[in-house]
Parts: C-alpha cells; structure tokens; sequence
C-alpha cells in the first residue's frame, strides 16, 4: 500500500509545484459579489371596471368630402344627401317654407291669377274717325278705349266693361277727377250683394284703384281696379275699369268736360 502511496504523493507535489510558482491573475470583476436577481412574482391582471359612455359633441356639418376629412378629426365622411336623419326617432318632416326660407315657394291662400292678354297694353293706333282731339271713345265690344289724337292717331288701352244687364251706351262728359278715391256702393248695388262694406276709404285695396273719373250726374265712372287680370273681360256693374298704370297715365291727359261717346 505505501508503495504505491508515496508515488503518488511525489506525483501530486509536482504538480502543484508549478500551478504554486504562477502569480495570480484576478480581473477586478472578481472582488465584485453579484446579488442574486430578485424573483419577480407576476400578479394575475385585475378586471378593469366598464368605462363611462362618453358624450361627445356632434361633429360639425361640413358637407362631407374633402373639407370635413380635413377638420372633422381626419375620418373621411360620406357627404350627405336627402333628408336628413332624426335622431329622435320622429320621422323627418320637410323644412317650413317662407320668405326666409328656401325651395319652392310658399302656399298661398289666394288662387292663382291668369296674366293679362299682352293685347290690351296701352298703345298707339290709327284713327280715321271725325271726333275731335281730346275725346274719349269706348267700345265695350272690343273691351277698349281710345283717347284721340293729333294726326289721325289715337291712344288705345285696354279696359274692363259691364257684365251682362249692366252694359250701356251714350254721350257723357267728365264731370270730376279724384285720386285715390273712396268707395261709396251705391243702394242698388248694396241690395245686390249686401255683404260689401258701406264705406272703403282710397287705397290699393279699393276697387275704384288709384284714379277715378266720373261720367255726369250717372253712378258709372272710368276707374282703376286692383284686379288687372279682370282687363279685357265683361265682370264690373257698368263701370269702366282699367289698369292703374293706364288710368293714371289717361287722368293726366283728360281734363274735367272731356267728350266721353260709350258705343
């Protein structure tokens, strides 16, 4: 046994002789003591509570395109068209129309007037008669007037006549001129239709219009009337009506016992 046991502590020896005789070499990493990593417990997640509904304010109507993806928080909006949504759940009624409003016009309660035949505008024509400059000639058949001329011409306008049973004929003079006049319905014509006022001061809504001239001592008188569209038609009690333009322009030219031939 020590045979072999002394070899091998001379063997050992020598060994460790060498390993002995080399300076030792350490990097100053080695004086360091390294902690251990602290043991990380990961904790289960929490359930997050629902989020409050958020009210948010209505993004602005810009008309869709372009323009509202640039200001309407970069989210490309369809443009809308038709009716608009209701988000009250009422169902969509069409805007209101009026004078600030926009579309088709309003409704009115009154109904719709037909235009005046452009034929009976006042204009100049031929005259071949024997009357005097300065008469005044109706012709209830043709629904006109003439107010005769210089020089064989004559200044023609059209008028409104009596309806049937209030047409006449005969030679008047103007007896008096008024501008804006009252409205006085004679007794006969109260017993005819006794709902008119007895009384209508001078105004656009008078029927006597804005001029008025009247034929002698008779109850007729050459006037205007607030209904152009009635020019050219059988529809007064006698009188003779005409637009306010043309009544205004024939008053100017007329003068108080003025010849007046009604055929």
């Amino acid at each position: 046994m020590s045979r072999y046991l002394v070899p091998a502590v001379v063997l050992c020896a020598l060994v460790a002789v060498p390993a002995a005789a080399r300076p030792l070499q350490l990097s100053p990493e080695a004086y360091r003591t390294v902690a251990p990593e602290p043991e990380v417990v990961v904790a289960p997640p929490a359930a997050e509570p629902e989020p409050a509904p958020v009210r948010t304010a209505a993004a602005p109507q810009l008309g869709g395109g372009f323009i509202e993806f640039l200001f309407g928080g970069g989210r490309p909006v369809a443009p809308r068209y038709g009716a608009p949504a209701d988000p009250y759940g009422r169902g969509y009624q069409e805007p209101a129309y009026g004078p600030q409003g926009y579309g088709r016009p309003a409704p009115t309660s009154e109904p719709a007037r037909p235009a005046m035949d452009p034929r009976y505008l006042k204009q100049v024509v031929g005259y071949a008669g024997e009357e005097k400059p300065g008469t005044v000639i109706i012709n209830t058949r043709e629904r006109f007037l003439y107010l005769v001329q210089e020089d064989g011409k004559a200044l023609r306008y059209g008028i409104g006549v009596g309806r049937p049973g209030f047409t006449w004929a005969g030679v008047k003079q103007v007896s008096a001129k008024r501008e804006w006049p009252d409205w006085r319905p004679p007794d006969e014509m109260l017993k005819r239709r006794p709902d008119l006022p007895r009384y209508m001061p001078g105004g656009p809504d008078n029927p006597l219009g804005a001029r008025a001239m009247y034929l002698g001592s008779s109850l007729y008188r050459i006037h205007g009337s607030n209904e152009p569209w009635t020019i050219g038609q059988a529809v007064s009690s006698g009188c003779i009506r005409m637009r306010n333009e043309d009544v205004i322009d024939l008053y100017e030219r007329v003068k108080v016992g003025t010849k007046v031939i009604v055929i």
